[in-house]
């Protein structure tokens, strides 16, 4: 396991879901260079709402069926996308944003949340990247299990 990874199970022995995902998002922005956002997206009311994160404002409510979180969503498998540009129902909520990795949170078969990160430059991600963020979306899962967390 590497740093990141062993600092994020770290920051999830912290009972509370907010104050953790808001250290992770924090953590996830400074180990990676050349990230304008890291943060996460709840399943809420039928749609993905702004969780913690780290950069600048972001879009608050996503719908299911577009963006690259979106299809995080409908197809439960990490997006690894090198060029946004080139996704025709890409949400851009800040023109800056490159490249993507989205995440999904699964418990009990189900995407619960997601991890986001964005980048200002294309093919910024690469497949240890999206395996260290795929170990920490199962780390999250197994704290939100067993904390008890709630959305």
């Amino acid at each position: 396991m590497n740093i990141i990874n062993e600092q994020i199970r770290g920051f999830l022995e912290e009972p509370d879901m907010i104050a953790a995902l808001s250290n992770i998002s924090a953590l996830i922005n400074m180990s990676y260079d050349n990230l304008n956002w890291a943060g996460f997206y709840f399943v809420r009311n039928g749609e993905l709402v702004l969780g913690p994160f780290q950069g600048k404002p972001a879009c608050t409510h996503i719908p299911f069926d577009k963006g690259v979180c979106g299809k995080t969503y409908r197809t439960k498998e990490t997006q690894l996308v090198d060029d946004v540009l080139q996704v025709p129902d890409h949400i851009a909520c800040d023109s800056a944003s490159r490249s993507e990795l989205c995440v999904p949170v699964i418990v009990n078969g189900e995407c619960i949340m997601e991890i986001d990160i964005d980048a200002p430059i294309p093919s910024r991600f690469d497949e240890c990247i999206k395996k260290e963020m795929e170990q920490a979306a199962e780390d999250i899962a197994s704290a939100y299990v067993s904390h008890l967390w709630k959305l």
